[in-house]
């Protein structure tokens, strides 16, 4: 198993949503971590399973309050909160004034992260909702410990050239020099496109060939269909046949590829899907 670290370069293209439902359809136990220094939304989204609101303090605040004695990958579920679709997740920070209280933590955090794979009791792959990210910050920090990196971009030009750029500067920083195994090396490192269904083979396959031809080492892995209606659905706000979206069929399909091609490489302990996988199906 693994964890898959998601994020953005620039603006909002919906590393949140992506990630929830990434987590939704994903095949095995998932648990979805708001690793975003600069504060969680899902507390304000989504609802717990019980029916009531989800606790701001247990999930990434209560984890900052513990980790300085020590992280032992089960603990995460210590910190774990159910969502009324039964998906498990790691409430973020509640602002960014709160991540000093994860200072020097987010390496161990990596560890734990990973190792959740590994679990004799509880394993589960860990897709974590990294936020924006610049040059520098904390949330890199986990990327060194991530199978994959997922960048999350929408397709305006401005938008791509950023990315592109983005891709560039991570794979200096998290591989070197070693630009001929970049495709190779770990984390991995890997584009989603969130675009218009009609018109996103094509545009995934122009920013794909940008991409290969700036030797970034990184590629386009799969689109998420731009669904505002879909969204909606996923955060509750909306009736209607979840699984039957836009957003959550192309969702499936990235899984599916992703799992396909680099599902034997994180396979670990046998984790039956939980509860969590039901609620986009």
């Amino acid at each position: 198993m693994a964890l898959i670290a998601l994020a953005a370069d620039k603006g909002s293209p919906g590393v949140t949503t992506t990630a929830v439902a990434l987590s939704a359809v994903w095949p095995r136990r998932t648990l979805l971590a708001e690793a975003d220094p600069a504060g969680g939304d899902l507390v304000y989204r989504g609802s717990a399973s019980h029916g009531g609101p989800l606790n701001p303090n247990t999930g990434m605040l209560s984890i900052a309050a513990t980790a300085r004695r020590g992280l032992a990958p089960d603990q995460l579920w210590d910190h774990a909160q159910t969502l009324s679709g039964g998906l498990d997740v790691l409430v973020g920070l509640g602002s960014s004034e709160q991540s000093a209280g994860l200072v020097g933590q987010w390496p161990l955090l990596g560890r734990a992260f990973a190792a959740l794979a590994e679990s004799p009791h509880a394993p589960a792959d860990v897709i974590a909702d990294c936020g924006r990210i610049g040059g520098d910050g904390p949330a890199l920090e986990l990327f060194a410990h991530a199978s994959l990196v997922l960048l999350v971009a929408r397709t305006q030009p401005e938008s791509i050239a950023r990315v592109r750029d983005r891709a560039l500067a991570l794979s200096a920083r998290l591989h070197g020099s070693q630009r001929g195994a970049m495709q190779l090396a770990t984390p991995l490192l890997g584009v989603l496109l969130v675009a218009d269904p009609k018109d996103s083979a094509r545009v995934a396959k122009q920013v794909n060939d940008m991409l290969m031809a700036s030797h970034a080492g990184v590629r386009v892995m799969g689109t998420l269909a731009y669904d505002p209606q879909g969204a909606e659905q996923l955060a509750g706000r909306r009736r209607g046949r979840l699984d039957k979206s836009l957003l959550v069929r192309s969702a499936r399909k990235i899984t599916f590829d992703l799992h396909q091609q680099y599902g034997a490489a994180w396979a670990g302990p046998t984790a039956p899907a939980g509860p969590a996988q039901g609620m986009a199906r």
